[in-house]
């Protein structure tokens, strides 16, 4: 199977399935000399982690990292890391009603059409729980840059279903479990997800991440724009719909004289491009929206067809999230500091040796 690597100089291969005996993933490229350790990791992990809630899975996963490869006495070599986290709280029987039909919404078909045989064990490859190793490779990729670029990411929920969640505090976010940077409104958000657990259902989301004290000049301006790499890598996480860069859809009702980030001596007055100017990074915030779709896997009977092509019904079984969403701002952040990483040293490999005469202007407000 391929398309499980991602990155031209910091590259990650995904591997494993949902019900395998462990998921993992391979660093290549990771610049040597970092200090890292199991415990850099296992914190992002924690925060992806099932079962921390009511509101999510139920699967009890420690989701403990181990670092196989890559690492001696506490530091990268520059060899491959490779990170391994093993499965232990499998319930495949819990999917023998689906060997021969398909969820609808889900993966089932369109793999089975593709390589003519799929896992149906929790969805196999295209189970969320393949997104850990992302989370992994995600925590080495913000070590490094938090320390050699003094960039931080971060990521909140801003709408679960139709309630939208409006922007309080960053403090807020360690504090619930729904990653919402607002203490206000988590009763509502709590009573939402026990309704929907009642019955069944499932709800969407709108995930909100930046990263924040960004360099400048990252990305290529035709094929390889920073902007477009990020998109194609938000893409590729599960469920995720639609991905916006700065104000995204709302440009279509601006004018051009609102949207054009004006430029001062002390800054740019505004962010409405969201970091990215001709594919290249400005120096201020990256600012990246996901629409995440529904839960496919719910216990609420659908149409279907089987394997010969004939009408049934399906009805999941198992234990998977009323909203997907809730975990995805950790896999989110990931995947934005992979993808950020990948063009620092792309940017060093061809342009260190360039230098101007002026500092860059300063970022727009930070949060």
């Amino acid at each position: 199977m391929s398309g499980s690597t991602f990155g031209e100089i910091f590259r990650v291969t995904n591997f494993g399935e949902s019900h395998g005996p462990a998921i993992g993933c391979v660093i290549d490229g990771c610049p040597p000399g970092l200090e890292l350790a199991e415990a850099d990791i296992q914190h992002d992990l924690d925060r992806r982690r099932p079962g921390t809630s009511r509101h999510v899975t139920q699967r009890n996963e420690p989701d403990a990292v181990e670092i196989l490869s890559g690492v001696y006495e506490g530091r990268t070599t520059g060899a491959p890391i490779a990170l391994l986290i093993r499965n232990t709280d499998q319930r495949s029987k819990d999917y023998g009603n689906l060997l021969d039909t398909f969820r609808p919404g889900h993966a089932d078909y369109t793999y089975w059409r593709k390589y003519g045989l799929r896992d149906p064990r929790g969805g196999g490859r295209s189970s969320a729980r393949l997104t850990a190793p992302t989370v992994a490779a995600g925590a080495v990729a913000r070590k490094w840059m938090k320390e050699h670029c003094g960039t931080r990411f971060v990521g909140w929920m801003s709408a679960l279903g139709g309630i939208e969640i409006p922007f309080e505090g960053l403090e807020h976010i360690p504090h619930n479990p729904f990653f919402a940077a607002n203490a206000s409104l988590v009763p509502q958000l709590e009573a939402h997800m026990d309704a929907l657990r009642r019955s069944g259902d499932s709800c969407g989301a709108r995930i909100e991440v930046r990263a924040l004290g960004m360099p400048v000049g990252l990305g290529e301006p035709v094929y390889d724009r920073l902007d477009a790499d990020i998109a194609w890598a938000m893409m590729g996480l599960n469920a995720v719909k639609g991905v916006e860069i700065g104000d995204g859809f709302d440009v279509v009702a601006q004018s051009g004289s609102y949207h054009g980030d004006e430029l001062t001596p002390e800054g740019f007055a505004s962010n409405h491009a969201g970091g990215v100017l001709g594919g290249i990074s400005s120096g201020q915030e990256l600012v990246v929206r996901l629409a995440v779709k529904p839960t496919s896997s719910i216990r609420l009977p659908k149409a279907s067809i089987d394997r010969e092509g004939k009408p049934t019904v399906v009805q999941t079984l198992g234990r998977h999230d009323p909203c997907v969403g809730i975990r995805a701002t950790p896999v989110a952040e990931a995947l934005l500091a992979l993808v950020v990483i990948d063009h620092v040293l792309r940017q060093r490999a061809q342009c260190a040796d360039v230098r101007l005469p002026i500092p860059p202007i300063p970022a727009q407000r930070p949060l």
